[in-house]
């Protein structure tokens, strides 16, 4: 008889294989070619954490050249039930992609706005009247997700997809972009050329509350820029809590948000200009380049998200199989992944505006 001990150390050691294998796998992005693939792939599967979506990659990539997937690349990926609740059923013989799932606790507390009152409650324990009850993420544990290239059964339906010529700009993403900027209280601005702002692409000016774009770039350039610059509004403004001090991370952490966007769009995103990952990944203090590379992509995926789903425009799928309703905002405190919030908290930057890429 298996007794709860070894089933804890059974999970104990997957948890172990999954961490090495996901920052194994981080480690492969300290190049600024690998991160602008894992975020163009990250785009497509945005409904996971940043993690899991790495995880999912390269056991799939492991299936393909094992020969037990037809393609080098997942599409749609959901969990064995979910696939049957959709028509369809995992093949004999595949094996499924582990990933990092959420463990819950609830916690209770007559004083909430006291962090330290907050008590683990039981499983089967009831608050005491009066008491508040926040569920709070715990810890991990396995859980497995299959590709529908390993499953048989209904048809998967084929969402619209955004079609673009050379330079062009998705129809619609400046008139979304620049309606979440000015929800911001900003103005956009479009200038003649890069002479009027510093000789960069764009300028975010969070003192006079402006956002630039020079105008003497191709559409899709400048729709580029402007999902940039909004990053830089999101994530960095001098009134954020949570922003990163470093400057090198936030021009990275802006220029990945914008190629999110842009690859979600169905962008050409060989031209994005993402730095060199390993010399900023390196500079944080008391922090590993894989451990900073894996907190900013998070981050970063966040961000993204929360912009293309404000966003009226015609997207790529986010990883779920069309048909498949998640809860959103239940799977996102599950998934989160590392905190940014606990990287270099330094001073402010040295200036208020943000000259961008």
């Amino acid at each position: 008889m298996v007794t709860g001990e070894e089933v804890r150390a059974a999970r104990d050691a997957k948890l172990d294989e999954l961490h090495e294998r996901l920052a194994g796998a981080v480690e492969r992005l300290v190049s600024g070619d690998n991160w602008r693939r894992a975020l163009e792939f990250g785009a497509r599967f945005r409904s996971r954490s940043f993690g899991n979506t790495l995880l999912i990659f390269v056991q799939h990539l492991d299936a393909f050249e094992q020969g037990r997937v037809p393609v080098s690349e997942p599409s749609y990926v959901a969990g064995y039930k979910q696939w049957q609740m959709l028509g369809r059923q995992v093949e004999r013989g595949q094996a499924g992609y582990q990933i990092l799932a959420p463990v819950t606790g609830r916690f209770a507390s007559s004083t909430p706005q006291d962090g330290e009152s907050w008590r683990r409650l039981g499983q089967y324990e009831k608050p005491k009247p009066g008491e508040a009850v926040r569920s709070r993420l715990v810890g991990a544990r396995p859980a497995y997700v299959w590709d529908v290239s390993q499953t048989t059964g209904d048809p998967i339906p084929e969402r619209p997809a955004p079609r673009l010529l050379e330079g062009e700009a998705p129809a619609g993403l400046w008139d979304g972009l620049s309606g979440l900027i000015e929800s911001e209280g900003f103005a956009v601005l479009r200038v003649e050329h890069e002479g009027m702002i510093r000789g960069a692409n764009g300028l975010t000016d969070f003192r006079a509350r402006t956002v630039a774009v020079r105008s003497n770039m191709e559409p899709a350039a400048q729709v580029k820029t402007l999902a940039h610059e909004l990053a830089h509004v999101k994530l960095h403004g001098p009134e954020n809590a949570n922003a990163v001090r470093h400057r090198g991370i936030g021009e990275v952490e802006a220029e990945s948000v914008a190629l999110m966007i842009g690859a979600a769009h169905g962008m050409d995103t060989s031209s994005y200009s993402v730095s060199y990952v390993s010399g900023w990944a390196g500079a944080v203090k008391d922090k590993g380049p894989a451990e900073v590379v894996q907190a900013t992509g998070e981050r970063v995926r966040k961000a993204a998200g929360v912009i293309l789903d404000a966003l009226p425009t015609v997207q790529i799928g986010a990883g779920d199989p069309p048909g498949l309703v998640r809860d959103a905002q239940r799977l996102d405190r599950a998934e989160r992944g590392p905190s940014a919030a606990d990287l270099a908290r330094s001073a402010r930057p040295p200036e208020s505006a943000v000259r961008s890429l």
